[in-house]
């Protein structure tokens, strides 16, 4: 492996992003062996990982090789972009500043609460009946 790729995961929900930047690159974005818009096909979500980039000013700086698994898809996306912002503070650390202040480089550790027994969801009760 060159000195040139940064490693840095990145987590969000259930999934996890493993990501590999770049530093000499064209803007390439390989996810799971796949280009950005075959995996993602919802332009929006392409937007979403692509936000700590298009910060930095590095679009067309840097190449992006990643693996993402579990969850869904807005869950690999902002897994994918937590992973991207970690690396590119790895590669320059001035820019932890501006990642930092758009919440990039912060875990988002919401998840789905777990279903309570005696109840039919996770704070929803069972209907309650005086008489």
């Amino acid at each position: 492996m060159s000195d040139n790729r940064i490693y840095a995961t990145g987590k969000r929900k259930t999934s996890v992003a493993r990501c590999w930047v770049s530093t000499d690159g064209s803007g390439q974005i390989t996810i799971n062996r796949r280009t950005a818009e075959d995996y993602f096909p919802r332009a929006s979500l392409r937007q979403l990982f692509k936000q700590p980039m298009a910060l930095t000013d590095t679009l067309d700086k840097i190449d992006i090789f990643a693996t993402v698994r579990g969850g869904g898809q807005t869950g690999q996306a902002g897994a994918l972009r937590h992973g991207i912002a970690k690396a590119l503070v790895e590669i320059n650390p001035e820019l932890r500043r501006p990642l930092k202040k758009a919440g990039f480089l912060t875990r988002d550790a919401r998840k789905k609460e777990r279903k309570k027994y005696g109840q039919p969801g996770a704070r929803a009760r069972f209907q309650y009946s005086k008489r």
